[in-house]
């Protein structure tokens, strides 16, 4: 049964929940060694330990041109679909590569794909299949290597269409766990938190008041203006929202007096400070915007039928989605373990304090036994989809 949000908020707050990955982790001392190596590799960035291979691929699943990147060692343990944030760099953000060098030398062999909507700050549902290819080829790769264990790891709004992708029939089964960071459940309540700044308690209900991140706020601003007929106020939306995340107390005052029917009506929502007036205001909005906010709305979606582990990982101070999205995320899948933490900067690295260490810690541990579970083929399984040099093989 899902997890009581409330109850696991709770456990989550307290560091309870902590004890027993850590515990059990005495029991495979070497793994829990490695788990804290691992995060010390993630803190160090990039070129913090033995190289990795890296190397662009492109495949074609159902016929469809796919991209990504694909990190790996000699001796992968497991595959992971590892998927972007919403950042201009995409997977070449030095972030994003550090982790996946990180999680290479930690012996997952790691597929990024390329989400072209992201990188462009566009959270899109239609990401969803792009990431369930990635996953299938993956699995299919991985398959052909005489191992099925396979995961996928997910950040901040890219949170969203990786578990839609998880849905997808096409690969259903084809993960058995997943990591997310930041993540969220409720798209209305993400938009009234990067709007107003206010968000509910799951223990006790009470609203809460944190100040917003406007990085939140101008992505939700570039996502619905790219879909606007009107090309005067896609333009315009699109220009508010870089001269803002370029300065965050420039004014916009003269491009927003442009705005026609449709733009208005999205600046509204982006102008708004009072939390009851939101939902009617995205109710106002034209009804693709509308369709396409539903599409990404978690809350919507049963994933009560995953079979599959869920590790949650959020901080109390995050500015972007508050932690009780993952909360709440975490109450509505069958295996899920929360690790709240007092500060993690939204999705970067580098806990503060020993608390968070510990609770860190016990996350990838978890992680790393996912990895070391074994999974038996299913079936018989041809060749790898993946067409790899020579020079980045190895046993896997």
């Amino acid at each position: 049964m899902p997890t009581n949000p409330a109850t696991a908020h709770t456990r989550a707050k307290t560091g309870l929940g902590v004890l027993k990955p850590l515990l059990s982790g005495l029991r495979a001392p070497s793994r829990l060694i490695e788990s804290a190596r691992v995060l010390r590799d993630i803190r160090a960035g990039l070129g913090a330990g033995p190289a990795v291979h890296r190397v662009s691929l492109a495949y074609r699943p159902r016929g469809v041109s796919r991209t990504g990147d694909l990190y790996r060692t000699g001796d992968p343990l497991a595959g992971l679909v590892l998927v972007p944030g919403a950042a201009p760099l995409g997977k070449d953000d030095p972030r994003l590569t550090a982790f996946a060098q990180a999680l290479a030398r930690a012996r997952f062999e790691v597929l990024v794909p390329d989400l072209p909507g992201l990188n462009s700050l566009q959270v899109r549902d239609d990401d969803a299949d792009i990431i369930a290819d990635a996953l299938s080829v993956l699995s299919q790769h991985r398959a052909a290597h005489g191992n099925a264990t396979v995961g996928m790891v997910a950040i901040c709004y890219s949170t969203g269409p990786a578990m839609i992708a998880l849905l997808d029939e096409r690969v259903r089964g084809a993960a058995q766990f997943m990591l997310s960071v930041g993540g969220y459940r409720d798209i209305e309540a993400v938009i009234t938190f990067i709007t107003t700044g206010c968000y509910r308690d799951p223990y006790d209900n009470a609203r809460r008041h944190r100040q917003p991140d406007e990085y939140g706020k101008w992505v939700f601003a570039i996502s619905n203006a790219n879909v606007l007929k009107d090309d005067r106020d896609r333009e315009l939306l699109e220009s508010m929202a870089h001269r803002r995340l370029a300065d965050d107390k420039a004014g916009v005052s003269d491009l927003a007096a442009g705005l026609g029917d449709e733009g208005r009506r999205i600046y509204a929502v982006l102008e708004n400070r009072d939390p009851d007036r939101v939902s009617a205001l995205i109710a106002a909005l034209p009804r693709h915007i509308v369709d396409g906010i539903a599409r990404l709305d978690l809350k919507r979606r049963d994933f009560s039928g995953l079979d599959m582990r869920f590790i949650l990982i959020h901080g109390n101070d995050d500015a972007v989605i508050p932690e009780t999205e993952s909360v709440a995320l975490a109450g509505a899948l069958p295996r899920a373990d929360l690790f709240i933490l007092d500060s993690i900067r939204h999705v970067d690295p580098g806990p503060a304090g020993l608390a968070d260490t510990l609770k860190m810690l016990a996350a990838m541990h978890e992680l790393l036994r996912e990895r070391d579970t074994a999974r038996p083929l299913k079936a018989a399984i041809g060749k790898s989809p993946l067409r790899l040099p020579a020079s980045s093989c190895g046993a896997g």
